[in-house]
């Protein structure tokens, strides 16, 4: 055997870290690293020192030494060669050479240096590979979030039964007591709630429920995630029960959205007895030599109203579409009036809406291919610049001039240990050296600033390392053009006031 252990050492002779190559007991192992720091000369600057059995070859790194131990049969070149390799897989993982790096990043570390040395001898890999080889998805990890999302959704089916079977005691309990007391729920009376068959594309929770760690069953098969107690009379306490059971409750919209996805909370607005929101969330992958591969938008306009006076109104929309967004009522909303005249209204209208919760009345769709519908563009140019690296220009564009954009965040991804250096910004930037990650920032992007660029180089990078980037924004313009324009009581026709708010943002940005 060539190589029998490699570590990294303080110059005192600490030993933080160690990985062993060959079948040696452990009193022996630790015997070598503790002779290290005996056999070393003070003053002098030798790359390798000897005893009778074994070599030490070392590098120093700052405050620490890098050393591989090896037999002394073994070429003493190539261990040189393999100790230059060594030392450069620490600073990918370590951005400080300090003791508390090195016990921080251990697994990743060890990780890395079983790719260099197998059984003795050192494989024949790169930088890039063992960068590669150490970041691959786990095979074990998917089949485990695979399990988890399973048990989620059992839970979650197991859930809406039962309050869909709450729901029908609650309207029988009502119906034996003699009747509806006058702020009983709509949705009791089949219209807008749980009930209902209509489902939002945007995340809609009235309840906000405590969020804790699910820990799924060891078994690999399905289970029974949840225990239902005795009836109760209402859902919310329901929901609480399973809560101090231990089950992870959301909504049922938030079953397929990705786990790392936030959804941007709009700043508290003004409200109205009657308030209208809008609402919508964009999906977008743009291919990174240009050319959308899709663009899909959907859209909600929800209504709230809190005083029952005004339960009983009509609200008139202002349809400027030209893009041919599919748009589709609620099915209790009367369809034929909404086609003709661009209002919702209930089909019964002696019937008012619910109060004190948000119904969502109006939702639309838009997906295309086209260039010309991105609210945004981003155009990213990397290129080799001779030396082992890369120098990147990336350059954005704002297609709709009626759009202001907040909050404008390219995420940009870079190689292991690159430090990025820029040269021009538009804007803000900040190097996340944790996450590999290089991000611009805009706070605003409007009319007046409408384009902009980023240029900075990088060593040690290939064109492709830059890729998928990831944009996210949110604005109070809406990308679809229509927005309500009157409300009226249903009787008389009398203005009613109301107020809105809007919000349009990102669930998924990326150019690939």
């Amino acid at each position: 055997m060539v190589l029998i252990a490699a570590a990294v050492c303080t110059k005192a002779g600490k030993t933080l870290l160690s990985r062993q190559f060959v079948e040696m007991t452990k009193a022996r192992i630790e015997g070598l690293l503790a002779a290290f720091p005996k056999l070393m000369s003070t003053g002098k600057q030798h790359t390798f020192v000897e005893t009778d059995s074994v070599r030490y070859v070392y590098q120093p790194m700052e405050k620490l030494y890098m050393v591989l131990i090896t037999t002394k049969a073994s070429n003493i070149l190539e261990d040189l060669e393999t100790l230059r390799l060594f030392s450069r897989v620490i600073p990918e993982y370590c951005r400080n050479m300090e003791e508390s790096e090195i016990a921080e990043n251990g697994f990743n570390l060890i990780f890395a240096f079983d790719e260099i040395v197998a059984l003795g001898y050192r494989e024949s890999v790169t930088l890039p590979q063992i960068r590669t080889y150490v970041e691959m998805d786990s095979h074990e990890e998917k089949v485990y979030q695979a399990v988890r999302q399973t048990q989620e959704r059992e839970a979650k089916n197991k859930m809406r039964e039962k309050a869909k079977e709450l729901q029908r005691a609650r309207m029988e309990a009502h119906k034996k007591g003699g009747g509806f007391s006058k702020g009983t729920n709509m949705s009791q009376m089949g219209g807008f709630g749980s009930s209902s068959s209509f489902t939002s594309p945007v995340i809609e929770t009235p309840v906000e429920m405590p969020k804790p760690v699910y820990t799924p069953a060891k078994t690999s098969g399905p289970t029974k995630a949840m225990k239902l107690g005795g009836k109760s009379r209402d859902v919310e306490f329901f929901v609480d029960q399973l809560v101090s059971e231990g089950e992870k409750v959301t909504s049922p919209q938030n079953s397929s959205k990705p786990a790392s996805t936030k959804i941007p909370v709009a700043p508290a607005v003004h409200t109205d007895e009657v308030h209208l929101k809008q609402e919508e969330k964009l999906v977008v992958t743009v291919g990174k030599d240009g050319g959308v591969q899709n663009l899909e938008l959907h859209g909600l306009v929800t209504l709230r109203i809190t005083d029952d006076k005004w339960a009983r109104i009509k609200i008139l929309i202002d349809n400027n579409d030209k893009k041919g967004i599919q748009l589709q009522t609620h099915p209790n909303v009367d369809k034929e009036l909404f086609k003709s005249k661009s209002t919702i209204a209930l089909k019964n209208p002696s019937k008012p809406f619910p109060l004190g919760t948000d119904v969502g009345v109006l939702k639309w769709r838009y997906q295309t291919q086209d260039d010309s519908a991105l609210p945004l563009t981003i155009n990213c140019w990397p290129s080799e610049n001779g030396q082992g690296g890369c120098d990147v220009n990336i350059e954005y564009e704002l297609e709709h001039s009626r759009l202001e954009l907040n909050d404008v965040t390219i995420n940009i991804p870079l190689p292991i240990g690159c430090n990025p250096v820029v040269t021009e910004c538009d804007g803000e930037y900040k190097h996340e050296g944790r996450k590999n990650l290089l991000q611009w920032i805009l706070p605003v992007i409007d009319n007046s600033n409408k384009s902009g660029s980023l240029e900075f180089s990088a060593a040690t990078a290939i064109p492709s390392d830059f890729f998928p980037l990831t944009v996210s924004f949110l604005s109070k313009n809406q990308y679809a053009d229509l927005k309500p324009k009157e409300v009226l009581q249903i009787d008389d026709d009398t203005p009613v006031k109301f107020s809105t708010e809007s919000i349009f943002y990102t669930e998924k940005y990326e150019i690939v």
